[in-house]
């Protein structure tokens, strides 16, 4: 037997070995990495909670010296944008979802006594009342990455139910 053969059939009873050692190490090179600067921002306001990321978009629920409000951010910018109409001083938002757009928003939200469910139009600075039927009381909301559709979790005579509504 020539010494490259005997070599080969001294080493081949590793090779498995070594392409386990060369996965492992190619397994531990994609950690997770926080987003420091975006995560310190978020940190500004008293607490944040409920968020919902779809493609570059943030939605959270953040409170800041007692009130609670939704914030929209764009993650790739680190910038937090507008949302006229939507956060009244009279209202407390529960839940909210975002679409991959970033153009509409879901909330639920407490009104003078009530729970209802919204969809904020960005472009438009909108907010229409989405009518829950059989009447029930919205708590928590997602919407679907394209803003077609959204399901909701809803309280109905004491049970727990989900509805899954289309929009246009």
């Amino acid at each position: 037997m020539s010494p490259a053969a005997a070599a080969c059939r001294m080493l081949a009873p590793l090779l498995p070995m070594a392409a386990l050692v060369l996965l492992a190490g190619g397994c531990g090179a994609g950690q997770p990495v926080p987003l420091v600067a975006l995560n310190r921002a978020l940190e500004q306001d008293d607490s944040s909670r409920e968020p919902s990321l779809a493609g570059r978009w943030l939605a959270v629920i953040s409170a800041r010296q007692g009130r609670e409000r939704v914030q929209l951010v764009d993650v790739d910018r680190g910038v937090q944008l507008p949302l006229p109409g939507l956060n009244r001083p009279d209202a407390q938002p529960l839940s909210v979802s975002v679409d991959v757009a970033g153009e509409r928003l879901a909330v639920v939200r407490q009104l003078q006594g009530r729970t209802e469910l919204v969809l904020y139009q960005r472009s438009l600075g909108s907010v229409r009342l989405l009518p829950i039927t059989p009447a029930g009381v919205p708590r928590r909301v997602h919407l679907r990455a394209d803003g077609r559709q959204l399901a909701v979790e809803v309280s109905r005579n004491g049970l727990w139910q989900i509805d899954l509504i289309s929009l246009p």
